[in-house]
């Protein structure tokens, strides 16, 4: 007669070895510093280094937005358990002047990230729907058609402004 093999529950969890004890890691215990005033403090004399100003501004000569580096900044101190993460959102705009002034300082040209970005290439399906209207209701009065740019059929301010976002009116 065949025996069974006997089922150990003592075994390990599949995966176990890739996770620790609730309450291990830096973000789960509180914050070092807990208001936006001493986290400002922490960040302001290490921005303010030598060694650190090399790299930022080595950074900043590559290209990249002064608000990618001070997101990367706040978002590693929200790992290391420095500060929460709403106090590290409400620091962001001062590690951002900060950087940006210690770029002006060294003539480094910068960008700050925050512009929006228009692709002008692009043209919505509403306001080509809208440009085919006009030049309909054109022909149907008689006008003699005639070459139009995008901009005169849509309207330059329409075409400056793109409206998108949940409660943006439709044209």
């Amino acid at each position: 007669m065949a025996k069974t093999p006997e089922i150990s529950f003592d075994a390990p969890i599949a995966g176990q070895s890739l996770t620790t004890e609730v309450g291990n890691r830096p973000w789960q215990q509180p914050p070092r510093y807990s208001t936006v005033e001493e986290a400002i403090e922490h960040y302001i004399p290490r921005l303010t280094e030598e060694d650190a100003q090399d790299q930022l501004l080595d950074v900043l000569e590559m290209g990249v937005p002064v608000t990618t580096i001070a997101n990367s900044l706040q978002i590693g101190g929200v790992m290391q358990g420095l500060h929460s993460v709403d106090v590290g959102m409400l620091v962001m705009p001062v590690i951002m002047e900060m950087i940006a002034f210690v770029a002006d300082d060294a003539d480094i040209e910068y960008t700050m990230g925050t512009e929006k970005q228009v692709d002008t290439s692009k043209v919505s399906d509403t306001k080509i729907a809208l440009a085919m209207k006009k030049a309909r209701d054109k022909k149907k009065n008689g006008d003699e058609p005639k070459e139009m740019s995008l901009e005169e059929l849509v309207g330059e301010e329409e075409m400056a402004t793109p409206k998108s976002g949940l409660m943006a009116r439709r044209a």
